[in-house]
């Protein structure tokens, strides 16, 4: 099985305000990969939503993210969540 991919989710607040989620690569450094487009009013909906961005890029969340992701392009899979259920 090829080694797991160190994904790590951070949330930053946007200079306009409100928060934005990124996924950071870590290959020699943490590199970021993908950045939310708007920011969210609360540091809750970016993580909620950074999760669901970092689940999008695994194939078997059973397994983890093992593959090379072409970011951008989301995975089709019968499951859906992270186990957190929707944000309210």
């Amino acid at each position: 099985m090829a080694a797991l991919r160190s994904i790590a989710i951070t949330i930053e607040e946007a200079e306009e305000g409100g928060f934005v989620w990124v996924l950071l690569e870590q290959v020699v450094e943490w590199l970021p990969m993908k950045r939310a487009e708007q920011p969210t009013k609360s540091y809750a909906k970016a993580m909620a939503d950074g999760l669901l961005a970092l689940q999008l890029l695994i194939a078997d969340l059973d397994v983890g993210p093992r593959e090379p992701a072409a970011i951008g392009s989301p995975v089709k899979r019968e499951k859906f969540g992270f186990g957190f259920g929707l944000l309210k």
